[in-house]
């Protein structure tokens, strides 16, 4: 009967034994890929078996750059993460869906792909798209366009999971600002704050077209916000634009909205407003695009 009882129990055992849990992954990792158009920053995640990108470059021609850095991981990339509905974070991404055709182009809710949308047609009907013909919307009278509504997935909730284990926390719950809807993460594993476009460093900020005195000030509000958010954690500040930083770049950003509000508000020109920011700021980059085109919206001669 012992004999019996101790087949019983080994039998029984191998069914009551512990699943064996798939792959979970290691600690999330991001390599950073730093364009040399606009300055904008791709970040690629990983938790060792599978890969996320965020964002993916102004240009085709660096989003085949940023091609080739991810095959070099040799991982697959399972999601193209659109930040917002700027054009200088998103061209790249039917490159990338051609050279991935496996990976899924996705954004964090259905305001963001409206607001790509909205952007992509305006720009085709300026013929500011006429050097990324790929990124035309498909329509009627162009039927080989890019199909944003198709290619582009709404997520079902506020985290965007990796193959193998774990996932990014996504938060989108913010005023107009640089831009009218956008996306950040904060990657505990790394204890890093992905701000999107709401922080640049050393670059100067984007208050053109669309970026209204209002939204300025939601911005600047927005960074008072993160300082007391994120201050006791003290991550590392991952911004669209430029390098990592750490929390004082906030104070910096706020210093400079306000700067840039003082003597917007007193120029009597154009002229001056850009040689009175370019004084206090002579290590920023993109002077000629992002600082005229700001000056130029918030300055009337």
């Amino acid at each position: 009967m012992r004999a019996i009882a101790v087949a019983v129990l080994a039998v029984l055992g191998l069914f009551l034994a512990p699943v064996t849990q798939p792959h979970a992954g290691e600690p999330i990792e991001v390599d950073i890929y730093k364009g040399d158009v606009a300055t904008v920053n791709s970040y690629i995640f990983s938790n060792g078996v599978s890969l996320i990108v965020m964002d993916v470059q102004r240009a085709t021609s660096e989003a085949k750059k940023l091609g080739e850095v991810i095959k070099a991981k040799s991982l697959p990339l399972t999601h193209i993460l659109i930040s917002h509905g700027h054009p200088d974070h998103y061209i790249g991404m039917d490159w990338l869906l051609r050279e991935f055709p496996d990976a899924k182009i996705v954004v964090a809710n259905k305001d963001i792909k409206q607001d790509i949308i909205g952007f992509s047609t305006w720009m085709e009907s300026v013929g500011w798209l006429d050097a990324e013909p790929a990124l035309k919307p498909k329509s009627d009278k162009n039927p080989d366009g890019f199909d944003y509504k198709n290619n582009i997935t709404v997520l079902d909730g506020d985290t965007l999971e990796f193959n193998g284990g774990g996932a990014l926390k996504l938060e989108t719950h913010y005023k107009p600002a640089e831009s009218d809807h956008a996306t950040t993460i904060y990657v505990e594993d790394l204890n890093g704050f992905f701000t999107s476009d709401f922080a640049y460093n050393k670059v100067h900020l984007w208050m053109g077209t669309g970026v209204t005195d209002e939204h300025v000030r939601n911005w600047k509000e927005q960074f008072a916000t993160f300082q007391k958010q994120y201050g006791s954690r003290n991550p590392t500040i991952y911004p669209g634009h430029g390098d990592p930083s750490d929390m004082s770049l906030f104070a910096e950003l706020i210093k400079y909205i306000e700067d840039f509000q003082r003597i917007t508000a007193n120029a009597t020109s154009k002229e001056q407003a850009m040689a009175e920011m370019k004084k206090l700021y002579p290590d920023y980059r993109e002077a000629e695009f992002l600082l005229k085109n700001s000056v130029d919206f918030h300055v009337h001669d």
